[in-house]
């Protein structure tokens, strides 16, 4: 029996496995396609681990009154452990006249997930991530997945394309059945004047 092992541990040891899923939460919110490819297990392991910090940032962004800034900032914070930390050592390396270094792509996910990502999925109450098979990769025949944000700009361009087609479509139909109309209606009158 298979109780209480709920999850997959993918080869790994817990902290090996805890880093990869941060490194891809990491990625997949970064990416300038809200999109992904990895391996269908990894892809699987991955998406109730973002999407409870997805959840996070869309409580952030439902939070009104005076309480909204410091229970921003704490889900912020509990956020933030789905994510690596910033530079630890930033304010100490840097002297005077030295660039400080950047930050880490976790601090940039996190500004991205709670400025951007839960004002988009404001009004949905969950599922916010698509899981896409593609196959198996020729190296190792491992299967590859696509895990993809929805609702993402792709996904609403191609909706407003499909909506100017559908109208494009009716439209012509309308006029086809106005001309079709109004030739009866001609030789009604043709009819009635002879």
């Amino acid at each position: 029996m298979r109780h209480l092992k709920a999850h997959r541990k993918l080869g790994r040891t817990t902290e090996h496995r805890i880093s990869m899923l941060r490194n891809l939460a990491t990625s997949l919110i970064n990416s300038r396609e809200d999109r992904i490819v990895t391996t269908l297990p990894k892809a699987k392991e991955l998406r109730p681990f973002v999407e409870k910090a997805i959840t996070l940032s869309r409580r952030a962004a439902s939070l009104e009154g005076n309480t909204a800034e410091v229970g921003g900032l704490h889900l912020r914070r509990q956020a933030a452990a789905f994510f690596h930390a910033g530079n630890y050592r930033r304010a100490i390396t840097t002297g005077r006249g030295q660039t400080p270094p950047p930050r880490t792509a976790g601090v940039a996910a996190i500004r991205r997930l709670f400025d951007e990502l839960g004002e988009r999925f404001k009004d949905r109450p969950g599922g916010y991530t698509r899981i896409i098979k593609m196959g198996r990769r020729t190296g190792d025949g491992a299967e590859l997945a696509i895990i993809e944000l929805v609702d993402n700009a792709r996904e609403i361009e191609a909706q407003a394309a499909a909506r100017k087609r559908t109208k494009g479509s009716t439209k012509k139909k309308a006029d086809g059945t106005k001309t079709t109309e109004t030739a009866a209606n001609k030789k009604e009158e043709t009819g009635s004047d002879e």
